[in-house]
């Protein structure tokens, strides 16, 4: 089975809200919430798609023959590839009834890490989800990162005692779902969180605590001073601020902020071809995360969707950097892509 006859398939059940596009561009949902859409016009997640594809490729096959090796190193893990499964929550009401998080996550981190990725799981107001997620981690003896959103100080601390339970090799905080509004006016208080308090969940997570949310060079110095061992360089999809930058133009200036640090920088939003992949590591990435497009990989064809989805991207990439001459991730460079007039513009 293919991703496009997974698509297919999951058309017939994937609810009322997402369409299964054959590219997921943000067009076609832009601003529908409930749903995949974006904030307020939906720019956002849209500017996201777009500002990849104004990046091209420089084809060079004056190189060593060979198949690439697309292996990443990271926290002592060997992954497949250097992409991985991002954190979705609410899926039954974004994107129908066919799973529920508890069973969308058991379905997901098992074929991630089958496929030799890993996937990052989302968190939500019942305590079950992240309870689900950190059952299923532990069955995928611990690959998989557990998301946990930005809520008061005890609840993000019962949380990362059953994350630390599932053997994970790390945690995130998507530190941007400060801006989901089931998180503002909670009480006890939910959502930012200065340096400070973000330096001591960082020191009791136990693992490599990864801060999602970054959208700036002043935000990821921040975030390393706090600890973090890596960060995503992400706007949350466009769902909790239109009008964003898109995370490629804002990606190499926060690569040069980290530059030296040791801290690894991952990057998503609208990366949805292993040539998207190929370009945000091109731009200094160590590795992106995929969230979209998994939920109709899992609603068409479960596992085997899933699989279907790693196959494409991972095929793509490795195509890509035997094109460009690339024959491992460290070899990958700026030189490699080209940026449009207009992206060097905006």
């Amino acid at each position: 089975m293919n991703y496009q006859e997974v698509l297919a398939q999951a058309r017939a059940c994937i609810g009322k809200y997402c369409r299964a596009c054959p590219v997921c561009n943000g067009r076609a949902c832009k601003n529908q919430m409930p749903g995949p859409g974006a904030k307020g016009t939906g720019d956002t997640a849209i500017r996201n798609y777009e500002k990849w594809q104004e990046i091209r490729l420089n084809m060079d096959t004056i190189c060593e023959n060979g198949a690439a090796d697309t292996g990443l190193e990271l926290f002592g893990r060997h992954f497949k590839y250097p992409f991985f499964a991002g954190p979705v929550g609410a899926v039954n009401l974004h994107y129908g009834e066919k799973y529920n998080d508890l069973s969308y996550n058991r379905v997901l981190v098992k074929a991630c890490r089958e496929k030799g990725i890993a996937a990052f799981t989302g968190d939500g107001t019942d305590p079950q989800v992240v309870q689900g997620a950190a059952a299923a981690i532990r069955e995928a003896e611990g690959c998989g990162v557990p998301t946990v959103k930005p809520w008061n100080e005890d609840t993000i601390k019962e949380k990362l005692g059953l994350c630390r339970e599932s053997g994970c090799f790390a945690i995130a905080m998507d530190i941007d779902a400060a801006g989901l509004p089931f998180l503002k006016n909670m009480t006890p208080p939910a959502g930012s969180k200065t340096t400070e308090e973000l330096k001591k969940i960082a020191e009791s997570a136990g693992v490599p605590f990864i801060v999602k949310g970054i959208m700036t060079a002043k935000g990821a110095r921040k975030a390393a001073e706090a600890g973090a061992a890596a960060i995503v360089v992400s706007n949350h999809g466009g769902r909790v601020l239109d009008q964003c930058p898109a995370t490629a133009e804002v990606l190499p200036e926060i690569v040069r902020e980290l530059a030296g640090s040791g801290v690894r920088i991952l990057v998503d939003g609208g990366i949805r071809s292993g040539a998207d992949v190929f370009k945000a590591l091109a731009l200094g990435a160590d590795g992106v995360l995929i969230c979209r497009p998994f939920v109709p990989a899992v609603y068409g064809a479960g596992e085997e969707g899933v699989k279907a989805y790693i196959d494409k991207i991972g095929g793509e990439l490795q195509d890509v950097m035997e094109m460009c001459g690339a024959k491992n991730l460290s070899q990958i460079d700026r030189t490699m892509i080209r940026m449009s007039e207009r992206s060097r513009q905006s």
